[in-house]
């Protein structure tokens, strides 16, 4: 009998609880109708975060794509990271995930040890996939972002499958187009390779279609622009919620809200920033950043230092209903990011209900259309956030009607099923692609070799035009 060890303890193939059940597997349609697509895929994914291990919005995208791309008729595989307690094998929602238990030697998960991590993840997300291959074939491999490049060059050489890599966000982007360390250099030379080495790249908006072209030297006609989703009906509570949430931080002022990881990038130092003023305008004002991360040190010391100590309110992550409870009780949600390839959490907002008030960065300028459906700032800019900001403030039902269009617009264009049929075609390009790519890669190889990545100096989004 096979046994697999989860969180200290065996499990046999007959524990429901850790191997995947025939009825809980989904039924691929064997014949098209009109709801099916005419050509299902069997789809081998691969994410070093997926449910329940999530860092930022990359472990909730994978599961919201495979899931839809299960209803739509394909079949998905999810190999991603184990997390303590959690079952190796199982079925969610329809999606089989196979998660990669951690070697006895671990390493640790930090800054400093970055690199050694990932290459030890990949190894043992190697062998998982290749465990997860053995029960059946596919069509696809589908990587997410550099963490999982080493396994996803494996299988796909192992395989001889096509590759399609989403790039979620780049390395010189997240530094503003520096690398300042030999890390941020390695980092960047993996993007490019799994980028160059795909069959085609998925992208979330039209400027990190940009990123991908300038910095990796991808062909465009190579790249797939497919938003982020959102599912709406999460982000809808009950009024009794944002009640409570409006009680528990809002006090008898205004609230400004903001969520997501504490990074630098994420521009929450210049919301800080601009809140002694809107103070001044908007007595009693109050404001909550939710989420945590490396930063939050600097964000605490820079309340203190700004006297904002009655102000702001840092609860850290928030879960089930709390988070869109406490969008929806705001009168403003801010997005001050400096890089933000997409802006998921702009149409999170939007679907609780928020007034929105956003950077003119990356893909949260194709998502805001402003005094349409938000407010928008310069990045890198306190005084012109705090004039966005007060704008909404100042008058609640302008403020309103631009959250109730921004609502509609993540009904009409961000949903999950279409965000899926994209993705869907992706893939298929992929497959008609793939002979006539690995032949060009062949003959590139045969005439000069493995070619090597070099990393310029420099700022590479200045170098590409992008800046």
């Amino acid at each position: 009998m096979t046994t697999l060890r989860v969180g200290g303890r065996t499990a046999t193939a007959t524990d429901r609880t850790h191997r995947p059940t025939l009825t809980s597997r989904a039924q691929i349609p064997t014949q098209p109708g009109p709801a099916t697509p005419p050509r299902s895929h069997r789809i081998l994914m691969l994410s070093w975060e997926f449910p329940p291990v999530l860092v930022g919005g990359l472990g909730r995208h994978v599961h919201a794509l495979s899931v839809a791309l299960v209803a739509a008729g394909h079949e998905v595989t999810v190999v991603t990271r184990h997390a303590e307690g959690a079952p190796l094998e199982e079925y969610v929602d329809g999606v089989r995930v196979v998660r990669a238990a951690e070697d006895p030697v671990t390493f640790p998960l930090a800054t400093e040890s970055l690199l050694a991590w990932t290459m030890a993840f990949n190894h043992t997300l190697t062998r998982a996939a290749l465990r997860a291959v053995s029960t059946g074939g596919y069509d696809v491999i589908h990587a997410h972002d550099w963490l999982v490049a080493h396994t996803a060059m494996t299988l796909r050489e192992h395989l001889d499958l096509p590759l399609v890599s989403t790039i979620h966000a780049t390395e010189a982007g997240r530094h503003q187009g520096w690398l300042p360390e030999e890390m941020n250099r390695t980092i960047h030379g993996v993007e490019q390779w799994i980028s160059t080495e795909s069959t085609r790249v998925v992208v979330c908006s039209g400027y990190m279609r940009d990123e991908v072209t300038g910095l990796f030297g991808v062909p465009a006609g190579r790249v797939d622009v497919v938003p982020n989703g959102v599912e709406p009906h999460r982000w809808r509570v009950p009024a009794s919620a944002v009640a409570q949430a409006r009680a528990r931080f809002a006090g008898d002022g205004p609230l400004v809200t903001f969520a997501g990881r504490l990074v630098y990038e994420k521009g929450v130092q210049h919301l800080l920033a601009g809140l002694p003023r809107l103070r001044e305008r908007h007595p009693g004002l109050r404001a909550v950043i939710v989420g945590d991360g490396p930063y939050r040190g600097e964000l605490e010391a820079d309340v203190h230092r700004l006297g904002l100590a009655d102000t702001v309110s840092l609860p850290g992550f928030l879960g089930g209903t709390d988070l869109p409870a406490v969008m929806a009780a705001s009168d403003c949600f801010a997005v001050p990011s400096i890089y933000e390839p997409f802006g998921m959490v702009a149409l999170e907002g939007a679907a609780a209900g928020a007034p929105l008030a956003v950077a003119e960065t990356g893909g949260l300028a194709e998502i805001v259309e402003p005094g349409v459906t938000g407010v928008t700032f310069r990045p890198h800019d306190p005084e012109a956030l705090t004039d966005a900001v007060h704008t909404l403030l100042a008058d609640t039902d302008h403020a309103r009607a631009l959250a109730r269009r921004a609502r509609a617009m993540v009904h009409e264009k961000y949903g999950w099923a279409a965000i899926a049929s994209r993705t869907a075609s992706a893939y298929a390009s992929a497959i008609a692609q793939a002979p006539a790519v690995a032949a060009e890669r062949a003959a590139q190889q045969m005439a000069h070799g493995r070619p090597r990545l070099t990393v310029p100096e420099g700022n590479l989004l200045a170098a590409a035009g992008l800046r």
